[in-house]
């Protein structure tokens, strides 16, 4: 069947529209993955293990730390910065406290600063890999390890890069469904049987 007029023109504006939608629907997760892989736009990269090579070349690693708007906890480097060699591993710690009296989760995003250093920081272990939970009260250490990669030298741009800044920003998730059933338990062992009544 061969569509004419304002059948056609109706098949190409719903084959546009699910087209633009099917690209906006996958932009964020590419676009997140592109930003891992080359470092674009300050993301770091990630490694297993620490620099083969490290380098007399020294550059400063800055800390910064905040938290998103209604986030209750305080959050903060440790030290404000590390002078380290080159593909040297420097490990770093920041600490968060839940003023709260409830237990709060938590997922750190991250990034670098100047982006021409996002491709060259490599972590090989974050708290923001994986999401933090502070029970009423607690205070914590979390630590980064990480380099900076020794081809930063040989980059147009990266070469000139003396100082980074590494940023975090925590927000407040839900509550994993094993620390919420954790959680429940006691408050179910606690509440009064239901009676029937006839």
């Amino acid at each position: 069947m061969k569509l004419e007029g304002a059948q056609k023109t109706a098949a190409l504006t719903v084959g546009v529209v699910l087209l633009m939608g099917s690209l906006a629907w996958a932009s964020v997760p590419l676009y997140g993955l592109f930003c891992k892989v080359t470092g674009f736009g300050g993301v770091p990269g990630q490694a297993d293990r620490g620099s083969d090579t490290v380098l007399d070349q020294t550059v400063t690693i800055r800390f910064d730390a905040s938290l998103d708007r209604g986030m209750p906890w305080t959050f903060k480097p440790v030290a404000r910065e590390m002078t380290l060699k080159i593909g040297e591993t420097g490990l770093a710690f920041y600490e968060a406290y839940n003023p709260t009296d409830h237990a709060i989760a938590g997922s750190a995003t991250y990034n670098v600063t100047p982006y021409a250093a996002g491709g060259y920081f490599t972590k090989i272990d974050c708290f923001c890999f994986t999401e933090q939970v502070l029970q009423p009260g607690e205070r914590v250490q979390m630590p980064v390890t990480f380099f900076v990669d020794p081809e930063i030298v040989r980059d147009r741009d990266g070469k000139f890069v003396h100082t980074i800044t590494l940023s975090y920003t925590f927000y407040e998730i839900d509550l994993p469904e094993d620390v919420q059933a954790q959680l429940d338990a006691p408050a179910a062992l606690n509440a009064p049987a239901r009676q029937t009544v006839n």
